[in-house]
């Protein structure tokens, strides 16, 4: 299958401040692989780098074997990135964001590509609606039909149901879903726990600039102490495996 993405010992700083502090982690081609982390763990950074849009100050990183620092241009065509907050023009329609976005990839018959992609979406009975009249779980779904023109290889999520309604959130899961049995890899940052346990194939967790564990939930659940048999026994949510392993990780620094 191959590695879509490879990092070795990833550095990076702010400052005074250490950001990345030697993260190393791959991600299997057509896996959905989830990041987790607090706030100022790294995970935009870290996103950041990986999609060109800021360098790197010590390690390596690269896209389908092609390094991001040395090669940006050629990475770029292998990857999309969808931040937090829905990038779609509101004053246009759903249907001409998405003729927009194929007529700036220069492809050929953008307006058959928006049709397909509203069909694949489920978005034909909004197409000729403005984007600002959009639930949110649908400009969501605009929004990741955009980032798909030109049929990107990998695409970056980036904490993609912050400030959704539960309705919308499962919604994208949804589409997260499809995407990965299609092919298409994705790496996800989340802050939402049940949002990795539903959909991921691996996931790791970034602590402080690290990686403080990294495996499929199964294997995650391993590093959770084993559960209690009062009534019933019980499994650990990917929550408890979370705030177990992040605590540990506190404790070992406090020794």
């Amino acid at each position: 299958m191959g590695n879509a993405i490879e990092v070795k010992g990833l550095r990076k700083s702010f400052k005074d401040a250490e950001v990345l502090k030697g993260v190393d982690f791959e991600v299997k081609r057509g896996e959905i692989f989830a990041l987790l982390g607090s706030n100022g763990a790294g995970k935009t950074t870290l996103v950041r780098i990986l999609t060109t849009l800021l360098s790197q100050d010590g390690g390596a990183a690269s896209i389908n074997g092609i390094d991001v620092a040395s090669k940006p241009e050629k990475v770029r065509k292998e990857i999309s990135l969808t931040g937090q907050f829905a990038a779609v023009d509101e004053i246009l329609t759903g249907r001409e964001n998405l003729i927009m976005i194929a007529k700036l990839r220069h492809l050929k018959n953008p307006r058959q590509v928006a049709d397909d992609l509203l069909t694949r979406f489920s978005l034909n009975d909004a197409a000729d609606r403005k984007a600002s009249d959009y639930s949110g779980g649908m400009r969501r779904r605009l929004d990741i039909a955009m980032s798909l023109i030109g049929n990107p290889q990998l695409i970056f999520l980036d904490e993609p149901t912050t400030g959704l309604d539960p309705e919308a959130r499962i919604e994208t899961w949804k589409v997260v879903k499809e995407l990965s049995d299609g092919g298409t890899t994705v790496f996800l940052t989340t802050q939402y726990l049940e949002e990795a346990e539903q959909l991921a194939d691996r996931i790791a967790i970034l602590h402080k600039g690290r990686i403080i564990a990294n495996g499929t939930l199964a294997e995650l659940k391993k590093l959770f102490p084993a559960a209690k048999t009062e009534y019933v026994e019980k499994q650990p949510s990917l929550e408890e495996i979370f705030l177990a392993i992040i605590g540990k990780q506190e404790g070992n620094n406090n020794e």
